[in-house]
C-alpha cells in the first residue's frame, strides 16, 4: 500500500514513533520512517517532523538537523503544496530552515515544561486545522525547555494580519492570558503556519493526545484536518 504521510527521523528524535503509532493506528492510514538521509520524499501525501532532541540539540534545538538531506527534498514538497507539519523540535527545525518563521527561545522559566496545556485555534483554515472550528479549545500535552516563541513586534503583527498565528496557549474558558502560558511566547503564540498555510509549527504534541488511553485525544482531531487538506475520507 502506498505511504500516505512519512514521519522523518533525526539522531536524537524521540517522539518519531509516537507520531507513526497516530498516523497507522489512530488515523488509520499508511506511512512509514523516513531516515533523515533519505532524498527522495516523491511517495509521500504529507510529512511530519516529530519531537525529541535532533543532534542532541548541539548549537540550538535544530540548527544542525536543517542541513540533513532530507531538508532539501522537503523544502520542495512544501514548495508544492505538500502538507508539513513540525511538532516542537520539528517546529523548531522548519523555524531554522526558515520554512517557518520565527524562533524558539529558551523557556523563560529556565526550566523543562512536561505537563498538559489549553491551546486556543486561532486560524482553522491550514492544512493541519481545517477539521477544527475557529476558536476551538484543544487540550495537549507540551515537552520542551525551548519552547519561547519569538519574533520582533513588527513580525509578529504581520504573522497576525495574514493570519499565521495557528494556536495560542488559553485557560479553561479559552482566554489567551499570561498565567495560560508555560514558555514565554510571544502573545501566547503555540503555532504558527506559512502564508500558504500548508506548514505548520505546533510546540504541543498533538500525537501523544490521539487516543483516550494516552489522558485525551484533541489531538487526533487536529491530526486528522490534513485528510481534509488531501481530500481523503475522514
Amino acid at each position: 500500500m502506498r505511504s500516505i504521510i512519512g514521519v522523518v527521523t533525526f539522531p536524537g528524535s524521540n517522539g518519531d514513533q509516537d507520531a507513526l503509532y497516530a498516523v497507522t493506528a489512530n488515523m488509520g492510514l499508511p506511512g512509514r520512517m523516513v531516515d533523515y538521509r533519505e532524498t527522495d520524499l516523491s511517495e509521500f501525501s504529507a510529512v511530519i517532523l516529530p519531537g525529541g532532541f535532533s543532534y542532541g540539540d548541539h548549537l540550538r534545538c535544530g540548527a544542525i538537523a536543517r542541513f540533513a538531506p532530507v531538508m532539501q527534498p522537503l523544502r520542495a514538497f512544501a514548495e508544492a503544496g505538500g502538507p508539513v507539519l513540525g511538532i516542537c523540535n520539528g517546529f523548531q527545525i522548519l523555524a531554522e530552515a526558515h520554512l517557518l518563521p520565527g524562533a524558539m527561545l529558551r523557556n523563560k522559566t529556565l526550566s523543562f515544561q512536561c505537563r498538559w496545556v489549553n491551546v486556543r485555534i486561532e486560524n482553522a483554515n491550514t492544512a493541519w486545522t481545517s477539521g477544527l472550528a475557529q476558536n476551538e479549545k484543544l487540550r495537549l500535552p507540551i515537552a520542551n525547555g525551548e519552547g519561547c516563541f519569538f519574533a520582533a513586534s513588527e513580525d509578529i503583527d504581520r504573522l497576525e494580519d495574514n493570519g499565521q498565528i495557528v494556536a495560542r496557549y488559553c485557560d479553561e474558558q479559552g482566554a489567551a492570558i499570561e498565567s495560560a502560558n508555560p514558555n514565554g511566547s510571544s502573545h501566547n503564540i503555540a503555532g504558527v503556519a506559512n502564508l500558504a498555510a500548508n506548514v505548520v509549527g505546533l510546540m504541543p504534541h498533538p500525537e501523544r493526545a490521539s487516543e483516550q488511553l494516552m489522558g485525551g485525544a484533541d489531538g487526533l482531531k487536529l491530526l486528522k484536518s490534513v485528510l481534509n487538506y488531501l481530500a481523503l475520507p475522514v
